[in-house]
């Protein structure tokens, strides 16, 4: 497909589809529909909804700011409020605050390096998979690797949290990894990491599509109807199986 993009949508791409009232009804409604999930996980996590819609406000800022800095027109706090919504008492007060620090980051260095390891053809060997490698030394080593993410993360500290993400053994002097696939299931934090990261970018190709009329992001699904649990459950293998090969 020629229009089809594989580059990460960017976070405020002017819209060229101009807004209105059937469009903004269409809109929340199909974004309750995506809320319904996303509640679930909140409340799972004890999360409410008072204290959701007062970090929301936050978004709300930013991300018009975005769409006024895409647009070429002046961020001010009456801008700001106009478009986004939240009181102008409110918008002064959070931009004059640094935002908190919740300690997620969008991708972490862990997970770049695990990346890095398992598609750079330095890192693999000859049947495509990831190499162990040694420990401290010249390219290719885990040494070579972290350094080539991270100048500020000691590449011990990196090593430490893939074992404890049980993502990787020392062998002696070696490092070996035990997956293919980034799914920490000891670690909380970097699960929601990862859900964060993914999520987001999916959504923002779908808003991407959905809002622009320049060429469009690569991002579909796929519906089947009359399929029994046995079929369903052999598809997820083969699909599985792709992936992995992918």
């Amino acid at each position: 497909m020629e229009e089809a993009k594989l580059d990460k949508p960017a976070a405020a791409a002017a819209p060229t589809i101009m807004p209105s009232a059937a469009a903004a009804e269409v809109a929340l409604r199909a974004s309750m529909v995506l809320m319904a999930p996303l509640a679930r996980w909140l409340m799972r996590n004890g999360v409410q909804y008072g204290a959701f819609t007062s970090a929301l406000k936050r978004v709300f800022i930013r991300v018009a700011g975005e769409e006024l800095e895409s647009s070429g027109r002046k961020i001010t706090d009456s801008a700001l409020s106009v478009l986004s919504g939240v009181h102008r008492k409110d918008v002064r007060a959070l931009t004059a605050e640094a935002p908190p620090s919740n300690g997620l980051k969008t991708v972490s260095p862990v997970s770049q390096l695990f990346t890095r390891w398992v598609s750079d053809s330095r890192y693999r060997d000859g049947a495509g998979r990831p190499k162990a490698l040694l420990r401290i030394g010249s390219e290719p080593s885990f040494e070579s690797l972290a350094r080539e993410i991270s100048t500020d993360v000691h590449p011990r500290t990196l090593l430490d949290e893939l074992v404890r993400l049980g993502m990787a053994r020392t062998e002696g002097e070696m490092v070996v990894l035990l997956s293919e696939a980034f799914v920490p299931s000891s670690d909380h934090a970097e699960l929601a990491n990862l859900f964060a990261a993914n999520g987001a970018d999916h959504l923002a190709a779908a808003v991407h599509n959905l809002t622009t009329r320049g060429p469009r992001f690569l991002e579909q699904s796929v519906f089947a109807d009359g399929l029994s649990e046995e079929a369903v459950r052999e598809l997820g293998e083969v699909a599985r199986t792709i992936w992995a090969e992918a």
